[in-house]
């Protein structure tokens, strides 16, 4: 059994705190105050999860997304931090900060996209760097494999060499990428009239979804906590899944 105090303490070294938008939740949101022998990694903490931790067997789930975001003014049947806490179940939850720190989710997604040389790009929270040269439908055609994904995206009319990434909602970075002088931005979402400008300044747009783009973390999540601590077993979650469906 770990304690849950050591498993946080080190969660935090890898994504500090401190790199956490002013606006956003991340840390240890439920504390049921057990020691941990199981583990559950996951983008979002759905009442799925919460019933495939519990038989499991997981004493703590460890999310991307924050299971408490909003203010609580009650506790309610069937809420999820009301399940976890009937569960027995701690979470920790690492958001923006995970999106900003080193090896955390923008990382993983340069890396499966083979990204060289990648920097920090729109205000630390992205990636910009060299990938090997390719046109618009191929960037789109890997982005579609590598994550499983489907995806949209615009044609700057030019070959990618120079790529800017950032998961999730990042399609109101496209001014960023462009002054950047990237040729392409992958994201998880973006507007129709993201859409619009990227075409009006000749770059390519690609959208492969919020989840695609950040369920990768999951297993990034779950690799660093078995290096650290060999005692625990440390699962990705099968019940985690993009909440919609596609035709």
């Amino acid at each position: 059994m770990t304690e849950l105090k050591e498993i946080y303490g080190y969660l935090k070294e890898l994504a500090p705190l401190e790199l956490a938008e002013s606006w956003d939740n991340p840390g240890l949101l439920v504390d049921c105050g057990r020691p941990v022998s199981r583990v559950l990694t996951c983008l979002d903490i759905t009442g799925p999860v919460v019933v495939e931790a519990e038989e499991k067997g997981c004493d703590l789930v460890v999310s991307h997304h924050p299971v408490i975001f909003h203010p609580l003014k009650a506790l309610r049947e069937g809420q999820v931090p009301c399940l976890l806490l009937k569960a027995g179940i701690s979470a920790i939850c690492m958001h923006t900060n995970l999106d900003a720190a080193p090896g955390g989710v923008n990382d993983t997604l340069a890396q499966r996209m083979g990204m060289q040389d990648a920097q920090p790009f729109a205000e630390g929270m992205g990636r910009i760097g060299q990938i090997e040269e390719m046109s618009p439908r191929q960037l789109a055609q890997k982005t579609a494999q590598v994550l499983g994904a489907r995806v949209q995206w615009t044609d700057g009319g030019k070959p990618i060499r120079r790529l800017a990434l950032i998961t999730g909602s990042g399609g109101s970075m496209l001014g960023e990428a462009i002054q950047a002088g990237a040729d392409a931005l992958l994201t998880g979402e973006a507007s129709h009239h993201a859409a619009l400008d990227a075409l009006a300044a000749g770059i390519t747009l690609v959208a492969a979804g919020h989840y695609a783009t950040e369920f990768p973390v999951a297993r990034t999540l779950a690799d660093r906590l078995r290096e650290r601590f060999g005692e625990l077993e440390v699962l990705v979650s099968e019940a985690d899944r993009d909440p919609y469906q596609y035709l």
